[in-house]
């Protein structure tokens, strides 16, 4: 691999951790009703995951699982987007809080998306 590829992965992987512990520390700041405690966790676990599986993604033995780990890390960030959204309608979280987490979210499905159609 190029430095330039090894720098963009390592900048990528930044990213989506500093994703996935910005989730948890907005939520870790809320009183969760008991009803809700379930969106959190997944919401914790769809962040995380998309951190955990691009960076299984960028050590894939071949371009058919690095292509399976993007469509999995497209999945989680979408779910993600879609957790955010609901925990804002419910009143959890507010679009303040999570503005910036919310365009983060979708940057990084713009180019897990752009990724996986190359």
């Amino acid at each position: 691999m190029t430095t330039e590829i090894l720098q963009f992965n390592e900048q990528i992987r930044g990213r989506t951790l500093k994703l996935a512990i910005n989730i948890h520390d907005v939520l870790g700041l809320k009183k969760i009703p008991v009803i809700t405690r379930p969106a959190v966790n997944q919401i914790i676990r769809s962040s995380a995951s998309v951190a955990a599986n691009y960076r299984a993604a960028t050590r894939s033995r071949s371009d058919a699982e690095f292509f399976s780990k993007i469509c999995v890390v497209v999945e989680e960030c979408d779910e993600t987007q879609f957790w955010l959204d609901y925990l804002a309608r419910t009143g959890v979280v507010t679009d303040i809080e999570t503005k910036e987490i919310q365009q983060e979210a979708d940057e990084l499905v713009r180019l897990f998306t752009s990724i996986k159609k190359k």
